[in-house]
């Protein structure tokens, strides 16, 4: 199964995009040429957005990406496939990127791309853009707040909520108020803004953009985010991204265990 391989992530200004290209093995993913190949492909998604078809059709030089991808095959001996692509752009403001794990710059076992918007000062955006792409890494957010998220996963944890506590006998008038205390929890695992921000734990994501907005010298709104970690979904991989990328940033672990989720 190819379920190795790399994730890379590639940024230009207001633009981004980050590709999953899987091979066999890991000693694949440690090959300059299939390192070339993915950081290739990253650009050209760059250019020609995250259709992956699309992405497969176009042209490097006088061949089209699939070729490469078969070229390459035939030359390192091992299956390859390009797997996903994602991107996002701003009509203001930048899109930021962190890549965990890294192997090569702009590759490695996990990516993330963010896209602020805002008129502020891009220096200071784009190490707030940093920053928050580490703590997507880390923190593994579904949604940026709750209004992004599944309908039936908000459903699924108001029952299970509820039901805990029919069966402590609690009466239904104050069982409603204690599941809405208790998605407010929830929230706190599953929402970017309100997480808290493993750069300072003793705030959240919002409040940090809040403070952040001062120096940036203008309005900031999170657009968007994608995490990609290696083969989610393909295979499950037994690793404590939280504590390693929380550890890059010189924090302790934040609270809650990360999943990587398909």
């Amino acid at each position: 199964v190819a379920a190795e391989g790399l994730i890379a992530a590639v940024t230009r200004a207001t633009k981004g995009v980050v590709v999953e290209v899987n091979s066999e093995t890991d000693f694949v993913a440690r090959n300059e040429h299939f390192q070339g190949l993915v950081k290739m492909i990253a650009q050209v998604a760059l250019d020609v957005g995250a259709d992956v078809e699309k992405i497969k059709a176009a042209k490097v030089g006088d061949i089209t990406v699939e070729a490469a991808i078969a070229d390459a095959i035939a030359t390192i001996g091992e299956n390859m496939t390009l797997r996903r692509a994602a991107a996002l752009e701003v009509g203001n403001g930048l899109v930021s990127s962190y890549i965990h794990n890294a192997v090569i710059e702009g590759a490695g076992k996990m990516g993330v791309i963010v896209a602020l918007e805002s008129t502020g000062r891009s220096d200071e955006l784009a190490t707030l853009g940093r920053q928050l792409a580490m703590h997507v890494a880390a923190a593994n957010p579904q949604a940026i707040d709750p209004s992004g998220l599944d309908p039936e996963l908000v459903k699924r944890e108001r029952d299970v909520l509820a039901d805990k506590y029919r069966q402590q006998g609690k009466p239904e008038n104050v069982i409603e108020k204690i599941v809405e205390s208790g998605l407010k929890t929830f929230y706190k695992e599953v929402c970017l803004l309100d997480q808290a921000f493993i750069h300072d734990s003793g705030k959240s994501v919002a409040q940090a953009l809040k403070e952040a907005e001062g120096k940036i010298g203008a309005a900031v709104k999170v657009k968007g985010f994608v995490r990609y970690a290696l083969g989610e979904g393909i295979e499950k991989q037994e690793s404590d991204f939280a504590a390693e990328v929380a550890a890059a940033s010189g924090q302790k672990k934040p609270p809650g265990d990360l999943e990587t989720v398909s």
